[in-house]
């Protein structure tokens, strides 16, 4: 009962503060996740660390992080600024020539894991500037527009509880049993009817796309999060742990809470970049 509470308090403050941030405007939702975005990446490396011949820099890691999230949020707020990436290039190249003078035992999964942990951490977090901040076709200027990030967020727990509730009540075959026994098919197609009644909400509400659209939108979060969350559940297997971390109380770690979003903004942001094309 104890622990019950203490995940209902830590999940209350954390969708308050998630959705508080996000409506606040550009800088409250900068702040918010270039800090994720950081301590994302603290918690990544040291998972890597502990396995056997592998040494990363967690610092310069978790620079690179931030250094790429402010990238795409300044470039996000000033398009024309293309030069503003060269900082962060300059950090992926100290990676790859750090490791010349370091003398450390396997050089090549220590590069590998750093650029593991800009591409599988702090490219999805950076992404989420690409869905803030939209350009009007007759304007040169750029809006936030903070209706698209949380938008994944509110697909994505639409989903989990969906999938929770379906999967208890009706649960008989297994998605994905090798890695997670107690996700099912029935409740993979529960999570995604609750997403799609939010995408119905939505569009109501904010019709800046169709119905149809925001339905993609919803169904390509359910698809591509919970790749997302077998995704970490192998990484967690194949290091033998049950959570990324210790951060939320009850909830585990940054990498657990976000586990579905690492596969779901990057997917989302093809799904509006085809919008737009076709």
């Amino acid at each position: 009962m104890k622990n019950f509470i203490q995940r209902a308090i830590t999940g209350v403050i954390f969708v308050a503060v998630l959705i508080g941030c996000i409506i606040g405007g550009p800088l409250p939702f900068g702040i918010l996740f270039c800090l994720i975005s950081a301590l994302a990446t603290v918690e990544f490396c040291q998972l890597m660390n502990q396995q056997q011949g592998v040494h990363i820099n967690r610092n310069i890691c978790t620079l690179g992080s931030i250094t790429l999230f402010l990238c795409f949020f300044f470039y996000g707020m000033n398009p024309a600024e293309t030069n503003i990436f060269i900082p962060y290039l300059a950090i992926l190249i100290y990676l790859f020539i750090s490791e010349l003078y370091l003398k450390k035992e396997n050089p090549i999964n220590n590069w590998a894991y750093a650029m593991f942990s800009q591409l599988y951490v702090a490219l999805p977090f950076a992404l989420l500037n690409v869905l803030a901040f939209q350009t009007i076709p007759t304007d040169t200027v750029s809006q936030y527009l903070f209706i698209f990030p949380l938008s994944i967020f509110i697909f994505n727990w639409m989903n989990d509880t969906g999938a929770y509730c379906t999967g208890v009540l009706f649960g008989k075959h297994p998605l994905f049993k090798r890695i997670s026994p107690k996700k099912s098919w029935e409740g993979s197609i529960g999570g995604a009817v609750f997403c799609m009644a939010a995408a119905f909400a939505l569009a109501h509400f904010f019709p800046i796309y169709s119905t149809g659209e925001w339905i993609g939108l919803s169904l390509t979060v359910v698809v591509f999060g919970t790749w997302g969350d077998l995704t970490e559940s192998l990484m967690k297997r194949q290091l033998g742990i049950k959570d990324s971390g210790n951060i939320l109380p009850g909830h585990g770690g940054i990498l657990d809470r976000f586990d579905s979003a690492m596969l779901a903004i990057p997917a989302a942001v093809v799904y509006l970049f085809a919008l737009s094309i076709f």
